[in-house]
């Protein structure tokens, strides 16, 4: 018996609405299946489960707008009576929801007084409920009187708000959660930068080399190119690789890259290459085209968002030569990648006309320092310079 909850697709992101069921009670589902979509500011997602089992109750039911965490269905693992499963879910207490609130704890009295009006407690709200009272003027006092001893919900923010307040669009409603995202990065993360410059005229040669003769479809663009050589350079640098949570840094053992992708109707996402380390560069391609082509038309899954490691920044393509980034919480790193461009280059004692790209570090000083991040950047270099090619 198990749980199948609404996961976190990212640190922008507190809740979302529930859309659809794919599945119904009685129905084997295996890892990777897509049992249900969500509504979140990044577009529709697709969920999918983690563990093979057979669908016992379904909790969640379209429109409702459940917190992170929250339970969606619960699930009969292998060998498991569903149906017994389902009487048990039936009983079963619902999980505590974070609000995102600290629990206001008056001082004790220093001695008996006659009674006084009791002091109005700072209101129980989500981070997302209280962002979206102060876009529409909902007045949280006022709320939170009519709420009681509960939380306050985004539902009960929304059902207050004057019948004029214009609701922001998709777009607003993207960059207000990445606003609240970066915004709390630099509040909390201890940045440093660093940066270098990589000659990637040979690798660029044997790119091109590889390409020929090869139809459009298969062939491999720089991005992945670049992408493998920061998963490889990953390998010796772990203390890059993972999340601060809870105080402390977790490194991981898979690399996963997220990859920056802008929207065409504006905002952006960053969907997963998985396992980019023990990928081929055509592998390593066909993934990312693919993650990208999700990201684009809106069909992105929940293991698109969950679980990458490590953020890259690709703005070259639009001409920037450096890319000064900022950690995408709760990682502890994002490498950044410039224009790809003919610069002078100084080789066996002559200047000479070779294409560069310019490297950047943004790393969190409470998981490294700056020779580990040096380190890593020498490493990403060597492999820009000269990379394993298929």
């Amino acid at each position: 018996m198990f749980e199948l909850r609404l996961p976190s697709f990212g640190a922008d992101m507190d809740d979302a609405e529930f859309v659809q069921w794919n599945v119904e009670p009685g129905q084997p589902v295996h890892r990777g299946d897509i049992v249900c979509v969500v509504e979140t500011q990044k577009g529709a997602i697709d969920v999918e489960i983690w563990q093979d089992g057979t669908v016992a109750k379904l909790v969640a039911e379209p429109g409702q707008r459940l917190p992170v965490g929250h339970t969606l269905a619960w699930l009969a693992a292998q060998g498991e009576d569903w149906q017994a499963v389902a009487q048990q879910a039936a009983t079963a207490p619902a999980p505590a929801i974070e609000t995102g609130a600290t629990p206001v704890v008056p001082p004790a009295a220093p001695a008996p007084s006659p009674p006084q009006p009791a002091a109005a407690a700072a209101p129980r709200i989500s981070p997302a409920a209280r962002r979206r009272a102060g876009e529409l003027g909902v007045d949280l006092v006022a709320l939170a009187a009519k709420a009681g001893d509960r939380p306050i919900t985004l539902a009960d923010v929304e059902g207050a708000a004057p019948a004029n307040a214009a609701p922001p669009s998709p777009q607003d409603a993207m960059r207000a959660a990445i606003a609240a995202a970066m915004a709390r990065s630099k509040r909390e993360i201890p940045h440093y930068y660093l940066g270098c410059e990589a000659v990637v005229e040979p690798a660029l040669r044997s790119l091109e080399t590889f390409n020929a003769g090869r139809p459009v479809a298969e062939r491999v663009l720089f991005a992945a190119l670049a992408l493998r050589a920061v998963a490889l350079a990953l390998r010796d640098a772990p203390e890059l690789n993972g999340r601060f949570v809870d105080g402390r840094f977790e490194p991981s053992t898979a690399i996963h890259l997220g990859v920056v992708t802008a929207l065409r109707g504006g905002g952006l996402v960053v969907p997963t290459v998985h396992d980019a380390d023990h990928l081929s560069l055509p592998e390593l391609m066909r993934e990312l085209h693919q993650a990208l082509t999700r990201a684009r038309s809106g069909q992105l899954r929940s293991s698109d968002l969950a679980d990458s490691t490590v953020t890259v920044s690709n703005l070259g393509d639009l001409g920037t030569d450096m890319v000064y980034g900022v950690i995408y919480p709760p990682q502890v790193a994002l490498v950044g990648l410039g224009r790809v461009a003919p610069r002078p280059v100084v080789q066996d004692g002559a200047i000479v006309a070779a294409r560069t790209v310019h490297l950047s570090l943004a790393a969190d000083h409470r998981a490294s320092d700056g020779l580990i991040g040096a380190r890593f950047l020498a490493a990403l270099q060597r492999r820009l310079s000269q990379p394993e090619l298929p």
